[in-house]
């Protein structure tokens, strides 16, 4: 302790958020050099050492100011364990509201109810490129023209030829060919009874191996742990996709342990970017986001503990959600970070992600186990023009701004079209302590990491684990309960402060990365890599939505200089996720235009006719 100044938070009620305020923006400080290969091995065998682990340990978190504005601080304020947002009435206008009781697939339809058909959006010469939707595969099958079976065949065909050695696109963990038939001809029969489910029926979805789904086991990309926890059930938000007649195509790939943010996995492969395949996905629901960004689905499901659904959505084009904390439930997904974590959408369009939420999202119990009141579902009627009122955007530009140029240049300029076609507003304001929230999130999300796996851990072979999580997995075990809870009173601040926020301001807009997809290092591929400089800027503007249980949500608004995506990240209170779907749609429809088609890219509709072979993409 005597090593570190103390550094003592003045009262939250002191605290002032307008753009005046003297709180100085303190941008993340990593000291930690690249590694892989050879070089984490040996990081990792010093790690483990018992003699030398604790001095390292504490070197780190030193020279990393985790013991600066965490460790040995004075707060006042009490913890905040679980971010529970109590219940709210948050009317707004030109919604739609779903009723309690509804089944999953009747909130589906309410869903489509709320969203604008154009017979020629596909052949609307303003839009250079689009992937196909939750609404054209629907229509593809009422019209007897397409079924699940057709479409199935050439999924199936088109992640065989993305596993050919010279793609090696490593998308799933788990794809069984038969149980995807045995789905698709059940469904297929729906439509020929002319007895549907919902339109998610005979939709291809992926799920990310952190979510429980049968047939399938659950390895949250490692080689071990579903061998000590066996998947006897689905989660319950596979559960209302079912329901809804969606075709689950497989586990998808994900970062280990979730432990990472490139989502590079020694064990299945690193997946790889559809606009560059040589460039990371981002994690760690990395095969989530590549699979709807090379069109194999619509949609798919992932886990966002710290930006791990918003991150690979950013970098490789598609769209991510996350809704408020608990708005979900989250029964049936690994307890890797019970606080923090939540089961959020990747779609290929705003109204694919606003389905899919419909569907999955409903009443559920709380952690206490007791009935907790949640504020009604509720969407926005994309049919209807100037469906919402006016919008402040509050917006801090030095935090804006920590960004690459082009990431600066693209998220700008989408929120200047939204002030001239819309006339919205932005407010600028100043986000405190951004680096102390960052920190207390990691501590946060270590420790419950390390808590939930320590039984497992005690007993397993190291060398089952990958170099990189197993690095992880000794700065987890690292933090004590004096961080652990000052950690937790730091959230309690930050959440003041964001309301502070959210009284001038409807939303807080930021880029969704500080960097575009980086490449893949050869030497990361059998080791993983440590790159924590990288990984900073990736999580950059995302810790609020995990750390504070806040909604947000990513939409593609541009590419950088070699043609990779960028996305604008749009932060909502709490219980908000009609406004953040709003905003989204509204800032998709002024970038759409200049939507590109990603270099990996399967088109599963076009071309297929009744009686025509599917086995070619």
């Amino acid at each position: 302790m005597g090593f570190c100044k103390r550094v003592v938070y003045k009262p939250v009620a002191e605290v002032d958020v307008s753009s005046s305020s003297d709180e100085v923006y303190i941008s993340a400080n990593v000291k930690a050099p690249r590694m892989a290969g050879l070089l984490v091995k040996l990081f990792v065998w010093l790690l483990e050492l018992r003699i030398l682990k604790p001095l390292l340990l504490y070197m780190l978190k030193r020279e990393n100011q985790v013991h600066k504005f965490v460790s040995f601080v004075e707060l006042e304020d009490p913890p905040l364990y679980v971010p529970l947002h109590p219940y709210e009435e948050h009317r707004e206008p030109e919604t739609k509201y779903l009723e309690s009781g509804l089944s999953p697939s009747e909130q589906v339809q309410q869903a489509t109810e709320c969203i604008e058909f154009s017979e020629n959006i596909g052949e609307n010469e303003k839009i250079s490129f689009r992937h196909w939707t939750i609404l054209d595969y629907s229509r593809a099958y009422l019209s007897r023209q397409i079924t699940p079976n057709m479409v199935a065949d050439k999924f199936i065909a088109s992640v065989h030829q993305s596993n050919d050695p010279a793609l090696q696109m490593s998308f799933f963990i788990s794809c069984d060919d038969q149980e995807i038939l045995r789905q698709a001809n059940e469904a297929t029969l729906r439509y020929e009874r002319g007895e549907p489910l919902s339109a998610l029926d005979g939709v291809p979805f992926a799920v990310k191996d952190e979510i429980d789904c049968m047939p399938y086991p659950t390895t949250g990309g490692t080689k071990w742990l579903h061998k000590v926890r066996p998947c006897t059930d689905d989660a319950d938000c596979v559960k209302r996709l079912k329901l809804c007649g969606a075709i689950i195509v497989g586990k998808t790939n994900m970062h280990e342990l979730g432990a990472g943010t490139s989502g590079i996995n020694p064990h299945y492969g690193a997946p790889r970017n559809p606009y560059d395949t040589n460039k990371i996905t981002g994690g760690s629901s990395s095969g989530s986001a590549a699979v709807v960004s090379a069109g194999l689905c619509p949609a798919a499901l992932g886990v966002d503990g710290g930006g791990s659904v918003r991150i690979p959505a950013s970098l490789c084009g598609v769209v991510g959600l996350k809704p408020t904390f608990s708005r979900v439930s989250h029964s049936g997904v690994l307890p890797l970070n019970w606080t923090v974590g939540m089961v959020g959408v990747l779609a290929g369009t705003v109204e694919d992600a606003m389905i899919v939420y419909s569907a999955i999202s409903g009443q559920i119990l709380s952690h206490q186990h007791v009935e907790q009141r949640h504020p009604e579902v509720h969407l926005p009627l994309l049919n209807s023009p100037n469906c919402m009122p006016k919008i402040k955007l509050a917006r801090y530009d030095k935090w804006f701004n920590d960004c690459s140029s082009d990431i600066k240049l693209s998220c700008s300029n989408a929120l200047d079209q939204l002030q001239k076609i819309y006339g919205w507003e932005t407010v600028d304001i100043n986000v405190p302590e951004i680096e102390s929230m960052r920190l207390a999130h990691y501590i946060t999300i270590g420790s419950e990491c390390n808590a939930s796996l320590s039984r497992y851990l005690e007993k397993l072979d190291m060398d089952e684990v990958g170099w990189d999580a197993r690095a992880a997995l000794s700065l987890y075990g690292a933090f004590d309960s004096k961080e652990y809870l000052n950690a937790q009173r730091i959230r309690n601040r930050q959440l003041q402060i964001h309301q502070k926020i959210f009284d001038q301001a409807d939303v807080i807009v930021t880029p969704t990365t500080g960097v575009t997809a980086y490449t893949i290092q050869d030497d990361a591929q059998k080791t993983g890599e440590l790159d924590y400089i990288n990984g900073a800027s990736l999580v950059r503007y995302m810790i609020a939505g995990n750390f504070l249980g806040l909604p947000a949500v990513t939409v593609p608004v541009g590419y950088d200089r070699d043609g990779l995506p960028i996305g604008l990240q749009i932060i909502g209170k709490p219980w908000s996720e009609a406004s953040l779907i709003y905003i989204a749609y509204a800032v998709q429809g002024l970038c759409a235009g200049e939507y590109k088609k990603p270099e990996v890219y399967y088109d599963l509709l076009s071309g297929l006719k009744k009686g025509e072979t599917t086995q070619q993409n």
